[in-house]
């Protein structure tokens, strides 16, 4: 009771700091941070200089391949998350993501930026055409993908995907455009929840395929095409959200995965699995081809490590399992998949195909990863380095090298590690980024945990104000976040751990500042959502008397009308914080409304969810516009 006291007064004393805030002003960035954060890497034509996108200290560091050492770095001005290079090295586009993103034209040889072309909010993972006439980005808040003129130096088209693209590949015709979706953008109460991969065709500037992976996909990472444009890899999680979260061995929650594409035929080949039976690879993020298609590269961010896979031999072995065995053939017991369809549930199915490579101690958090020659180069987030794998060893031991000396870690850094580090989960299956990415968000599934219950899945929250908004979890059966990360931490990593660790995730989760949404207008609320502000605030409509203050939560608990066939007749759910609202669907406690206005029109039919059925459909349009500029 204390602490949701103190979570009380933490609330109203910052709407008496804050309420006279513009609308959409956002926090003040913090400073530049002593971090470099490698998040994007582009290797030189010649490989002797590879790129570097720091991602927290708004640079692009440039390091000499033979010295194993930073020549320069040029200024970026915002977080670089992308690089793209011309084939002939002279110049790089980077990405430098914000609300109002700009994308660095920059002179290799003269380490300057020569242009700076706009673009929408959150640009990443930028790709030249074949053509070197457009450069195609993904603005991952506003789920699209621009087509940006390079003559003209600006964005010509804008294409939707479905849900927060964060990787993209193009075919070596330039005929398609592969696109990674990081999150799955429907509904989480049904049989089949999965993130997919959209096809866009270049000259028609439209989506003409979606590439469905298997059901419980999700969290997606780079997408990457062979040289030969016959197949295309996505790194990816595989969750098992349909089993309570009773165990985590053999990957009874969550399973690391890689998907296989045909290219040309435009379809899902097979989904094989990047752990082991008793060890996890847990949150796979970058990926990479070799530069003759034989072998490809996945890092394991949560884990630590590299997987190199022999990738004729991965085919050889996929294509056995087309053909039925005949009658009265040996069977192989030693072979748990007999099946295509056995696969994405086979924990052994890349032995003998993949070296699994650790990293020591000094490489933490591996994302990029480029392959060239017989190296691999890694770029490793939390630890400021650099990992360089000679694959042409047939044990190759990773080398480390630093990009700098690293800088003590703050306590809040600290536990933006530990939230991604699965090394801390009982063998290494998951991390709390698993279950909500990693910026501590959502990750649109429903999940049965322990905490209230077995048999009454929800959907995972945002854990944005989460420590000044208590209580926690949506049947308040945490009495504050602290307590949540805690019991977190036993129930979801199986583990035990230092107070510290706790205390540095908590500081760490208390330390996010919502981004601004993609519904505002350079910063300020649209007309439509003024009109949607007033409507919010009136005592008819009631929204504000459950949602309103500076953190949109009245800190109670509400019966809305939404109970399902896994709810007790009892059950009142947690008002949740309405900040962020635009990026944290889907929407109510089972995660059964995918849009907004569902939730205020077809989900709330006896106006629990207040007076809207007597709104038009203008009205409605109005204060849906305004909930998602929150």
């Amino acid at each position: 009771m204390k602490a949701r006291l103190i979570g009380i007064v933490t609330v109203f004393l910052a709407v008496a700091s804050l309420r006279a805030a513009p609308a959409g002003s956002g926090p003040t960035p913090p400073p530049a941070s002593p971090w470099f954060s490698p998040a994007a890497l582009a290797m030189s034509p010649d490989g002797q200089v590879l790129y570097i996108a720091c991602a927290t200290s708004a640079k692009v560091a440039i390091w000499d391949v033979p010295s194993q050492k930073i020549s320069r770095t040029i200024a970026v001005p915002e977080s670089p998350l992308g690089l793209a290079l011309t084939p002939d090295g002279t110049t790089l586009f980077v990405t430098c993501a914000a609300p109002e993103s700009m994308i660095c034209v920059v002179d290799t040889a003269q380490g300057s930026i020569r242009a700076r072309i706009p673009a929408g909010h959150t640009a990443m993972a930028p790709v030249l055409s074949p053509d070197g006439r457009t450069l195609y980005v993904c603005n991952r808040f506003n789920n699209e993908v621009a087509f940006i003129d390079l003559a003209a130096r600006k964005s010509i088209r804008q294409v939707k995907v479905p849900r927060e693209p964060v990787s993209a590949a193009v075919t070596p015709d330039g005929k398609f455009l592969f696109v990674s979706n990081h999150l799955q953008a429907g509904r989480a109460d049904v049989d089949v929840v999965a993130a997919s991969v959209s096809v866009i065709d270049t000259a028609l500037g439209q989506v003409t395929r979606e590439i469905a992976l298997p059901s419980g996909s999700g969290l997606l990472r780079d997408l990457r095409i062979s040289p030969d444009g016959a197949h295309a890899i996505v790194a990816h999680q595989l969750s098992r959200f349909h089993l309570p979260t009773t165990q985590i061995e053999r990957g009874w929650v969550n399973t690391s995965a890689v998907s296989l594409i045909d290219v040309r035929a435009r379809r899902l080949i097979n989904t094989v699995l990047l752990d082991n039976i008793d060890a996890g690879a847990a949150n796979p993020w970058g990926a990479a081809w070799s530069a003759d298609g034989r072998s490809f590269g996945v890092t394991h961010a949560g884990t630590h490590e590299l997987s190199i896979v022999d990738f004729p031999a991965l085919l050889a072995k996929l294509a056995r399992l087309e053909v039925p065995a005949a009658a009265g053939a040996p069977i192989d017991y030693n072979a748990a998949s007999r099946t295509a369809a056995d696969v994405p549930n086979d924990l052994s199915f890349l032995v003998g195909v993949r070296r699994r490579i650790k990293f020591g101690a000094a490489d933490r958090g591996p994302r990029a990863v480029v392959l060239v020659g017989t190296k691999a180069y890694v770029a490793n987030y939390f630890s400021d380095s650099l990992t360089v794998v000679d694959l042409a060893a047939p044990q190759p031991p990773p080398l480390s090298v630093p990009l700098q000396t690293p800088p003590e870690m703050s306590v809040v850094r600290r536990g933006e590690f530990l939230f991604n580090d699965a090394a801390i989960c009982f063998q290494g299956w998951q991390s709390c980024a698993s279950c909500h990415s990693s910026d501590a968000r959502v990750d649109g599934m429903n999940w049965d945990n322990l905490n209230d219950g077995i048999g009454n899945p929800k959907n995972g929250k945002s854990l944005v104000y989460a420590h000044q908004t208590p209580p926690s979890m949506w049947l308040s059966v945490r009495e504050d976040a602290g307590v949540a990360v805690r019991a977190g931490i036993r129930n979801s990593l199986f583990t035990v751990l230092p107070e510290s660790d706790a205390v540095a995730m908590d500081e760490y989760i208390q330390s996010l500042d919502p981004i601004p949404s993609p519904h505002l207008v350079k910063g300020e609320l649209s007309p439509a959502a003024l009109r949607g502000k007033e409507i919010f605030l009136s005592k008819t409509v009631g929204c504000a008397e459950c949602h309103g203050t500076i953190f949109f939560t009245s800190l109670r608990s509400h019966d809305v009308g939404t109970r399902g066939k896994y709810d007790k007749p009892t059950d009142v759910f947690d008002t949740p914080s309405l900040v962020e609202l635009w990026r944290t669907g889907p929407f109510l406690h089972d995660g059964s409304a995918v849009s907004v206005r569902e939730v205020i029109t077809t989900r709330n039919p006896n106006n629990q969810h207040g007076q809207t059925s007597n709104l038009s459909s203008q009205q409605i349009d109005d204060l849906v516009e305004y909930l998602l500029s929150l």
